[in-house]
């Protein structure tokens, strides 16, 4: 395929913005090569500036889980545009909203929207902290909560891809109060919690990890989880930024039927558009401002345009029953094929799959934490992802990130993607 333009516009980004773009994985650092730059997208496929078509499965890293362009999503967004496109004050809509999310969602009586899934986050473990009246936080290694100073302690997939899994200016003060454990290893996290008895105030977790490939939690450990919190006075804080309202309606809690104190949103919540959210029952909502002592606040939370396109793809999702079933089933067509070919060319791998994410690991032994998500082969995933892209297949320019499928992908367009991995085979062995 031809990157010439996008070649040239890498080049002239690199001038006026750190490594050329606005979000690190964008940079194709973990494989290599130039990033591809995109003119428009439509349903399952990218168009970029030179011409070339992709189809995709990433789909914005999630929140386009109906496809690119949906057309109730453009029209919500355009007739609401066309009326001013921020207050800085209330609007109806955001009560729309967050009705709607708040009937969808078990155990959550109120949520409060921001701009996006860090901010979500970090506002959910202030909020923890001010409820609980204590310091500390548990988080795994390798799960990635966004770019909040507490959280770039062993955070996942662009801060191991950069090189810095605890960021230069992140303060010991800051790191001191961030506890790390390892994914379903439950056992680490009692003995956490014993060595600071009565200091936790949180815990908060990717339920399904999407930031070290997607890794599904096992039972016997998100179960643990719960009773371990339950016990201690914990808050227990799940990260659905990407699996809320992705893996279904009620999101991980409802797949895994565990409930969480304080459940974080965003990618599917904003259609699209910059949102996040965080939400609980009222006895913990209660203490955010101006109600509670815990203050939060953003001049475009609640952004009008943000809300209209969270609320055409919430309704799209609570009508359409079906979708979170053809979405894991395309989800698990693609496994099988994939699994298929690699099988029959001697390719070591794992595959993970939970709904509608996915993720292709480059070794033999089972992908259940950080540590063994990072033993797979990276110089054969870069192969991988840039066979792929000459074939017309984009995927996730990162060895720790998950697919995304979204619900215009048809058969074909899997079969097509089966198709291209059995081409580019042989250069994998």
């Amino acid at each position: 395929m031809n990157y010439q333009r996008s070649s040239a516009l890498f080049k002239a980004a690199q001038k006026v913005i750190p490594g050329g773009v606005n979000s690190p994985v964008r940079a194709f650092k973990a494989v290599g090569g130039t990033p591809i730059f995109v003119e428009r997208a439509k349903g399952a496929y990218l168009y970029d500036v030179d011409g070339n078509r992709y189809v995709d499965f990433i789909a914005s890293w999630g929140p386009l889980i109906l496809g690119h362009a949906y057309e109730p999503v453009l029209k919500a967004v355009t007739e609401k545009a066309a009326l001013g496109t921020s207050f800085g004050m209330p609007t109806a809509i955001e009560t729309e909203l967050a009705s709607l999310a708040v009937s969808m969602v078990s155990g959550i009586d109120k949520i409060r929207f921001v701009n996006s899934g860090t901010e979500a986050c970090m506002s959910a473990i202030r909020l923890a902290r001010g409820f609980t009246k204590k310091d500390k936080i548990i988080k795994f290694k390798g799960c990635y909560h966004g770019h909040s100073d507490a959280f770039l302690i062993q955070a996942g997939s662009g801060a191991v891809t950069f090189g810095a899994p605890s960021s230069p200016g992140v303060t010991k003060g800051t790191a001191k109060d961030t506890l790390l454990a390892d994914y379903n290893d439950l056992e680490g996290v009692q003995q956490l919690v014993q060595e600071h008895k009565g200091d936790i105030a949180a815990i908060i977790i990717e339920p399904v990890a999407g930031n070290m490939g997607c890794i599904p939690p096992e039972a016997a450990f998100i179960q643990g989880l719960k009773r371990l919190c339950t016990h201690e006075g914990i808050l227990l804080v799940f990260d659905e930024v990407m699996t809320g309202f992705r893996l279904a309606a009620g999101g991980a809690q409802e797949v895994l039927d565990v409930p969480a104190d304080i459940v974080c949103f965003g990618k599917v919540i904003g259609g699209g558009l910059p949102v996040g959210a965080f939400a609980a029952r009222a006895e913990i909502m209660n203490y955010l401002a101006p109600d509670g002592p815990v203050y939060q606040a953003g001049t475009l939370s609640g952004n009008p345009l943000a809300m209209s396109a969270g609320l055409a793809m919430l309704q799209a999702l609570s009508k359409d029953k079906g979708v979170f079933k053809r979405l894991a089933e395309k989800t698990a067509y693609l496994h099988k094929g994939i699994e298929g070919v690699l099988i029959k060319h001697g390719i070591p791998h794992t595959i993970n799959r939970l709904g509608s994410m996915i993720s292709v690991h480059f070794c033999e032994a089972a992908v259940t934490d950080f540590s063994s998500a990072a033993a797979g082969d990276n110089e054969i995933f870069k192969k991988y992802f840039h066979g792929m892209l000459a074939q017309g297949v984009y995927l996730p320019p990162s060895a720790y990130e998950s697919y995304f499928l979204n619900d215009a992908l048809s058969y074909e367009d899997l079969d097509f993607t089966i198709a291209a991995l059995e081409r580019i085979a042989p250069d994998l062995q």
